[in-house]
């Protein structure tokens, strides 16, 4: 019994502290793909193409978890992207690293 609650204990830690993973499903959870698309442009830019621009940019993770949270304008054109007030700063940090994955 010790050793179940300790297994418990310790899953419950590891989960805790573990880093929020991204990929197209979270995207659609946090409703991203309304307005993008990881190969084509919709509203916004295709995710190819911002990670093409970003992708060996210093900072580019940080910069783009920034840009999910709280929106951003003039860079691709007229149409704003609004704050996204429901992704948390680990989440947006996970989206981020994921879109630059898609090289």
């Amino acid at each position: 019994m010790k050793r179940i609650v300790m297994t418990i204990a310790t899953l419950a830690a590891v989960t805790a502290v573990a880093p929020a993973m991204a990929d197209e499903a979270m995207a659609k959870a946090k409703n991203c793909m309304a307005c993008h698309a990881v190969d084509k442009k919709l509203v916004g830019p295709a995710y190819k193409d911002v990670a093409a621009k970003y992708g060996k940019e210093a900072g580019a993770v940080d910069k783009l978890a920034a840009k999910i949270q709280k929106g951003g304008s003039g860079v691709w054109g007229a149409v704003p992207m609004p704050p996204n007030a429901n992704v948390s700063p680990a989440e947006a940090k996970a989206l981020a690293t994921w879109i630059l994955s898609l090289k």
